[in-house]
């Protein structure tokens, strides 16, 4: 499939790279990643990286702003987006070819050439993969290319820690921070927060609800964002926080925006991605989002949640 993707590559001049919408690091690293290398690789290709801009994330890298002519005869490449539902940027299907390189199970095989590796820490893991398996055949590495790789491998494997680390993720990490980049100074733009989230953390931890099954689950109204001056995307920062917690087994943050209630399961065992699925979404068996668009529906959630902990 590497070989395919390289050949396919290989074959157009111009090469447009989408992700997922409301990103996190390994969608930006994947496909900020894979432009960095096609970029070295093929200096006179067209490469863009495209999607909505995230503020948040303008550590990493601002997408690309094009027109909707550069689709004519492009290939296009998604990145980290198991349906088509979630892929950030319609003109996604305007390209000549489309093809999908992902780590979620493959529930929507959508695509001409499909790569899924749901064994793989990450997306950003396989871009290095990809990588390794081309560099004998003319792909290079930049250094920016490696610092956002190296950011979506730990963003997604949570600094290591999430089941899905394995000894081929630390040996690719190992080889990245070989590269060019202050790693420190990634980390903190990563991981520090503003003293506003901070707060709300707090507020999370003094009102989240557990059972003695051990599911829990947050409410943030759009009402209590204001009050701490927290967008719906910021308040997901806080989503991992409830992890530390003794006898959680699973739980849910459900966080309100202007037209649907966004609903960000995470698990230590139970399958949450199950419950994703039956509410317009999906993801990884023990992280997955989804959504909702009434409080009545956030309440069939939460029982849902509270069954699978209790089996």
């Amino acid at each position: 499939m590497k070989q395919q993707i390289l050949e396919t590559i290989k074959q157009y001049d111009t090469i447009i790279i989408h992700r997922h919408v409301r990103p996190d690091p390994d969608a930006y690293g994947s496909q900020g990643g894979l432009a960095e290398i096609l970029k070295a690789s093929f200096p006179n290709k067209k490469i863009y990286a495209v999607g909505k801009r995230d503020t948040t994330l303008d550590y990493l890298f601002v997408p690309d702003i094009i027109e909707d002519q550069q689709y004519e005869g492009a290939l296009v490449i998604v990145c980290d987006t198991a349906n088509q539902e979630r892929i950030c940027d319609e003109r996604y299907s305007m390209g000549d070819m489309l093809m999908k390189i992902d780590h979620h199970p493959n529930e929507d095989p959508y695509g001409d050439l499909l790569w899924v590796e749901t064994s793989a820490s990450s997306t950003s893991e396989m871009i290095y993969d990809f990588y390794l398996y081309g560099k004998q055949d003319g792909l290079k590495m930049t250094d920016d290319g490696a610092r956002l790789i190296f950011s979506g491998i730990v963003g997604d494997t949570g600094r290591f820690i999430y089941p899905s680390t394995t000894k081929k993720t630390f040996d690719y990490a190992g080889e990245l921070i070989g590269y060019q980049f202050d790693r420190t100074l990634l980390f903190n733009e990563m991981y520090e927060m503003e003293p506003k989230l901070i707060k709300l953390q707090g507020y999370v931890y003094d009102h989240f609800k557990m059972n003695e099954d051990g599911a829990a689950t947050i409410e943030l109204t759009k009402d209590i964002l204001d009050t701490y001056d927290v967008t719906a995307s910021e308040a997901s920062i806080l989503v991992s926080s409830l992890g530390s917690i003794k006898g959680i087994k699973a739980w849910c943050f459900f966080i309100e925006e202007d037209k649907e209630i966004r609903v960000r399961l995470r698990s230590k065992g139970p399958i949450v991605n199950t419950i994703a699925m039956k509410y317009n979404g999906g993801g990884h068996p023990l992280a997955a989002g989804a959504s909702v668009w009434t409080w009545e529906e956030v309440e069939k959630v939460k029982r849902e949640i509270e069954q699978i902990c209790k089996k």
